[in-house]
């Protein structure tokens, strides 16, 4: 059977390359990169465009757009003051049904969405805009699920390509994404833009030089390493290459193009293509299960031996430090773990009373390194500065979730939170956004507390109890 891939391509989905290249050299290239991959498209004989977009994140499942002609006028919730960007789609609502349905039959949650209004994320719109502007060829979208780890992904992926083997089309796939992606925290002059950080550019490059020879699924295989240097701790970066490579095929075996790179409000923006071919530098060896059905979470990003190193090398003592869960027994009930920052102060991080757990208060820094994401709240000399409350507060969520399963529980068995804010006006409406994200389906009890400074330089601070089972 031929592939049923006539072309891959990853594009940026920030806005500037599609409403104000002008402004900028970089966005400039950048807007060149979409219209040579669009010629290449217009071109192919691929009968849709499958779009996998970062930037339109699901939290319960799979999301796939399934309405047939949706249309508004989008405005990008950062960067609004470049404009609007009205859009009218058209869209593969077979395809979308039958992903839906091999999707399920694999054990995934998904979900088509087809009303009027839902919205089309930022990413999608650009992607669509540039790279198929008359519609020329109908278009399914598809969420990424913040919480989806390397097996869920691949199975979306696989899922993808079954149903597109199902209905005999072929599909040009489009991944929205930035290769590094730390946006800058503050509005900056256009001439301004570049690449957040040296590491970060190297490591963009790094994955340049994979994908111009081709190498797909050695990109896929290397987001372990990527993951361990660079300093973005979620796998944003390295989700939709899994999935990428499961929907196209795991293996080397591509001709690969980099159309454009350039720096991107502090990300790393590329246009590339990927074209399956016979000449590729062949396939690499998995050294991982090979998934067809999702069966739940495995943790496989991380395997238990790199997660002792890590742990050897946290900067606690040794009794501080646990690999498996706790045994919190009446004799020793305490909790001290090297998934959560060290204590400022002659405390642990847990301590078991009875049926409940009461964990310590816990703010944004990062086990082992102490860094506290999205900046600290002053600098060296006492002096305010800006920083992302929704980067520290889904940290701090995220500590508390390590306490909780290094003592065998997890987010689900919360019951109680107290969060501390310095600077209510500010900050409330973002951190509880986040909390929402993860505590919606929970419903502990929680008090928002407003306090005029924390221990470290945080802005934000929770205390929370939870349950074992019964």
């Amino acid at each position: 059977m031929s592939s049923p891939i006539s072309h891959g391509y990853i594009v940026p989905g920030i806005p500037h390359p599609l409403l104000v290249p002008e402004q900028n050299e970089g966005w400039g290239r950048l807007r060149q990169g979409f219209e040579d991959a669009r010629k290449q498209i217009e071109a192919s004989d691929a009968d849709v465009i499958l779009v996998y977009s970062t930037m339109w994140p699901s939290v319960v499942g799979h999301q796939i757009q399934a309405n047939p002609n949706p249309e508004w006028v989008h405005v990008d919730e950062l960067f609004h003051d470049l404009g609007s960007m009205p859009y009218k789609f058209k869209i593969d609502t077979d395809l979308a049904e039958e992903l839906d349905k091999t999707s399920k039959s694999r054990g995934l949650h998904s979900r088509q969405v087809n009303y009027h209004g839902f919205p089309i994320d930022t990413g999608s719109v650009v992607a669509l805009k540039l790279l198929n502007p008359e519609n020329k060829k109908p278009a399914v979208i598809l969420s990424s699920n913040v919480y989806a780890d390397r097996a869920e992904t691949i199975v979306f992926g696989k899922a993808a390509r079954e149903a597109l083997e199902k209905q005999g089309k072929k599909a040009i796939v489009v991944v929205v994404m930035t290769l590094s992606n730390r946006l800058f925290t503050d509005f900056i002059d256009p001439k301004d833009d570049r690449i957040h950080s040296p590491k970060d550019d190297e490591w963009n490059r790094k994955l340049l030089e994979f994908f111009a020879a081709g190498r797909l699924e050695d990109v896929a295989q290397l987001s372990r390493e990527i993951h361990k240097q660079i300093r973005i701790r979620k796998v944003v970066n390295f989700k939709p290459m899994w999935w990428m490579s499961a929907v196209m095929g795991q293996d080397n075996n591509y001709d690969g193009q980099v159309y454009a790179y350039a720096p991107l409000y502090g990300t790393g923006g590329a246009v590339i293509g990927l074209t399956p071919s016979r000449a590729g530098v062949g396939d690499k060896e998995y050294d991982e299960e090979n998934v067809e059905v999702y069966k739940g979470d495995r943790n496989v990003l991380t395997s238990q031996s790199e997660l002792a190193k890590q742990s050897s090398a946290v900067s606690t003592p040794a009794s501080a430090q646990s690999s498996a869960p706790a045994d919190l027994k009446k004799a020793n009930p305490v909790l001290k773990t090297g998934k959560a920052p060290s204590p400022v102060g002659a405390y642990p991080h847990a301590r078991r009373v009875g049926d409940l757990l009461f964990i310590s208060g816990m703010g944004p820094r990062q086990p082992g390194t102490g860094d506290i994401p999205g900046g600290p709240i002053k600098d060296a000399n006492g002096q305010a500065r800006n920083y992302d409350v929704e980067a520290q507060t889904r940290a701090v969520i995220e500590n508390i979730k390590g306490v909780c399963e290094d003592a065998g529980l997890s987010l689900n068995h919360v019951i109680d939170v107290t969060a501390f804010l310095v600077d209510m006006d500010r900050d409330f409406a973002t951190y509880n956004k986040v909390y929402a994200e993860y505590f919606t389906n929970i419903e502990a009890t929680r008090t928002t507390v407003s306090i005029s400074a924390l221990p470290t330089p945080i802005a934000v601070e929770f205390k929370a109890i939870a349950q074992f089972p019964q």
